[in-house]
């Protein structure tokens, strides 16, 4: 397992935007449990499309499913849209606005092996 350190931009999404109104839907339910990573770092970390990594950030922690974003975002920077998970990374603190920062919130993604690397078997060299 290796981790490694990010800034998380959670926002909305062009699909809660335009195609996504019930928030007890399956498509709502994606929606939000989908990290945006750019390609570069997907592939520094050994991640494709469709793999899950966790996120903790203070004492919360999620799990969520990697897509690239293509060239909207730079390396070292993710993107999620608003929803009851990237809420859970939220800390509270308001800064006496009454809303609580949600823009750059620093994160540590954990890479786990993939099932064929975890089985205990030391690697070939």
């Amino acid at each position: 397992m290796r981790s490694e350190t990010f800034i998380l931009i959670p926002g909305r999404s062009t699909e809660q935007g335009t195609s996504v109104g019930d928030k007890s839907s399956a498509q709502y339910r994606e929606v939000t449990r989908t990290l945006r990573v750019n390609p570069a770092d997907l592939a520094r970390l050994g991640l494709r499309a469709g793999d899950r990594v966790r996120l903790r950030a203070g004492r919360a922690e999620i799990e969520v499913t990697c897509v690239s974003a293509g060239n909207e975002l730079p390396s070292g920077m993710l993107f999620i849209a608003y929803g009851p998970e990237s809420s859970r990374l939220l800390d509270g603190e308001t800064h006496g606005t009454g809303m609580p920062d949600s823009k750059g919130i620093e994160v540590e993604m954990v890479v786990s092996p993939p099932a064929a690397d975890a089985g205990g078997e030391p690697p070939e060299e």
